[in-house]
């Protein structure tokens, strides 16, 4: 026995409700922008901002500081790296392109990293290496 198909395979349909005066479009873009925004405060509340507060002002502002320093690098190397990467969260890009599996090797003053065989992200990662490496003016 084959799977079951869809019920509507052709129309979509997503109802919503809003207060919002705006028009059905741009209420919707609103929406949808407003849960971008929240996911990337959940995100980042995973991460750096569980630090947050403190308790110290300046604590406070440098945790705050190193969060959006290390957020918008992380979401520079997902886009070089290729488009999955691109739209994946901070935990994942750390996973597969900060936590790198290799082993550094230093021969006649060059150093070389040799990346494991058949590693999933390899070809992402080489990728987003040749392009943060490469000569100016290729990005």
């Amino acid at each position: 026995m084959g799977e079951q198909g869809e019920l509507f395979p052709v129309w979509r349909y997503h109802p919503f409700f809003t207060d919002n005066p705006a028009g059905t479009l741009q209420a919707e873009r609103e929406h949808r922008h407003h849960a971008v925004v929240e996911q990337v405060i959940a995100d980042s509340k995973a991460g750096a901002l569980v630090h947050l507060p403190s308790g110290h002002f300046h604590a406070n502002s440098a945790w705050l500081t190193l969060w959006a320093m290390a957020y918008n690098l992380l979401r520079a190397v997902g886009a070089h790296a290729s488009a999955f990467h691109a739209k994946a969260t901070t935990a994942t890009l750390r996973a597969h392109l900060v936590h790198v599996p290799a082993r550094i090797a230093r021969s006649a003053r060059r150093i070389t990293l040799h990346l494991p065989h058949n590693w999933p992200w390899q070809q992402a990662w080489t990728h987003m290496f040749a392009i943060t490496h490469g000569p100016p003016g290729l990005i």
